[in-house]
């Protein structure tokens, strides 16, 4: 029986020195207490243990944490200047309609204000309509139904930034090329 080669993005995160960790950890999800835990557990033998430790940490995050790590994300159809990361994450809404992007600002504000942070969903494949339409329905939850949503989400990014994390060699979670969403 042969073993499977650690990837080389993972096999670079387990040997970073803890505060360059830290920080590749911190590009993936803005929650220090995440950052934490993933550190304390490495190293990871494969990309599934360090899925399964991100997914572990993510469900015990409590509410301050979790609105700690949805600071880190912009709103959508509003990609940080500057930020490739932002951009590319965003990319569906970067096409879209003058329409919808007027729509979506207006979602995302009532939103914020109903709920007391930002719209998180996974976009990935994901187009601007859809992405609306998700925020629409979600307006209709209570704010604990939403919290736990959000979660999940956050869950379903940090997953996509942790597999780009452990594949890409030298790159971090924020720089690789690829589709993700926010």
């Amino acid at each position: 029986m042969t073993s499977t080669p650690t990837p080389p993005g993972l096999a670079r995160f387990n040997t970073l020195p803890d505060r360059a960790a830290l920080a590749a950890l911190h590009e993936v999800c803005a929650s220090s207490a995440w950052g934490r835990k993933l550190l304390a557990r490495r190293p990871y033998a494969t990309v599934d243990a360090l899925f399964d430790a991100s997914d572990t940490a993510m469900g015990e995050l409590d509410s301050g944490d979790l609105a700690e790590a949805m600071a880190g994300h912009p709103p959508i159809g509003r990609p940080r200047p500057g930020d490739p990361a932002s951009s590319r994450e965003q990319r569906a809404m970067a096409g879209a309609s003058e329409e919808l992007k007027t729509e979506m600002l207006e979602l995302n504000l009532a939103y914020q204000e109903t709920f007391g942070h930002v719209f998180l969903i996974c976009a990935t494949g994901a187009s601007g309509e859809r992405m609306r339409d998700a925020l629409k329905e979600r307006l209709t939850r209570t704010p604990e139904q939403e919290r736990a949503t959000a979660r999940t989400e956050l869950g379903k990014i940090n997953r996509i930034r942790l597999a780009r994390l452990a594949t890409e060699p030298r790159a971090t979670a924020a720089c690789a090329p690829g589709e993700e969403g926010e």
